[in-house]
């Protein structure tokens, strides 16, 4: 007889490594239990009510079993499923026209910007959360994940240079570019 697997035991890797090898539902739901506040609020963030983020969660863990395979342990598991998710309500936004976002940053240029290259990132954190959330519903879909991976995921560069598969230079260079882009967006807000 086997044994049976304590799943709450498992790391995420380890669990993940044990859905793939037996194509296990069971252990699938335990994944599940983990990441499903999680992931529902992420995709509550790039849609417009709770039963449209109910929606994106469920859809989410449907491709999230279909290519868990494909997570190769490069960065943590946590990271991944965050990308993942974002990828997916990205390209959920994106092929919806009616709620297509409006990219109100399509003035901005890379000589308007003006934003130096270092890390200081105090102008994000002084932002109120309110008109924050409705300064990252008018950016690009792209930015926002990129905003959301570093900033609420506590995504290092290293980790976000992996998952996104561009060097650091271009991670740093599109969080520059992300962040002047909400922050422009912001001071017009009221």
């Amino acid at each position: 007889m086997e044994t049976p697997i304590v799943t709450g035991k498992l790391t995420d890797e380890e669990l993940v490594r044990n859905i793939v090898k037996d194509n296990n539902t069971l252990l699938f739901g335990e994944l599940y239990d983990r990441y499903a506040t999680r992931i529902y609020n992420k995709c509550y963030g790039f849609s417009k009510s709770q039963k449209e983020a109910e929606d994106l969660t469920q859809d989410v863990f449907l491709q999230l079993f279909i290519k868990l395979a494909s997570f190769n342990g490069k960065s943590k598991f946590s990271s991944w499923v965050y990308s993942f998710t974002y990828n997916f309500c990205v390209n959920y936004v994106n092929r919806n026209r009616e709620r297509k976002i409006r990219d109100a940053s399509d003035s901005i240029t890379e000589n308007d910007v003006g934003v130096d290259d270092s890390t200081d990132d105090s102008g994000l954190y002084n932002m109120q959360a309110e008109k924050l959330k409705r300064a990252l519903e008018l950016i690009d879909p792209e930015d926002k994940k990129l905003l959301l991976l570093k900033y609420q995921d506590d995504i290092p560069i290293k980790e976000l240079t992996q998952l996104l598969e561009i060097g650091e230079s271009a991670v740093k260079m599109r969080l520059k570019r992300a962040k002047a882009r909400i922050l422009e967006i912001y001071k017009t807000l009221d």
